[in-house]
C-alpha cells in the first residue's frame, strides 16, 4: 500500500508584487486501495502556500509533483505521516472492523 496524493485544485493571486499568477493555496486528496481491491482510505485538505526560497514557478508551467511537495512541505513530516497512518488505519478498519452497526428490529 502507498498513498497517492493528488492535486484537486489550486488558488492563485493573479499578481503578487512583481509575480504574476501566484498559489496562495494548495487543494489535495490523499488515498490508499489495499491489495483487496475492496478497502479504501482517503483524506481531503487545503494548505497555504507562500512564493518561499524555492524558485518561483508561475501558476501554468506548474507540474503535479510540485504542487504535491508543496502541499506535503507547507503540511510538515509529523503531519503527512498523521495524514497517510490515518489513512492506513480507515483501511484496517474496514477489514477487521471494531465497530459494528446494528439495526433495530
Amino acid at each position: 500500500m502507498a498513498v497517492t496524493w493528488k492535486i484537486n485544485s489550486m488558488d492563485r493571486d493573479v499578481k503578487q508584487g512583481d509575480k504574476a499568477d501566484v498559489v496562495t493555496t494548495i487543494h489535495w486528496t490523499a488515498s490508499d486501495i489495499d491489495s483487496d481491491g475492496v478497502s479504501t482510505g482517503s483524506s481531503y485538505g487545503s494548505v497555504g502556500v507562500t512564493l518561499g526560497s524555492q524558485s518561483f514557478i508561475a501558476y501554468a508551467d506548474i507540474k503535479e509533483s510540485d504542487a504535491i511537495q508543496w502541499a506535503k512541505d507547507a503540511l510538515g513530516e509529523d503531519e503527512v505521516k498523521r495524514i497517510e497512518d490515518g489513512i492506513a488505519s480507515q483501511i484496517a478498519e474496514q477489514k477487521t472492523p471494531t465497530t459494528v452497526i446494528i439495526a433495530p428490529n
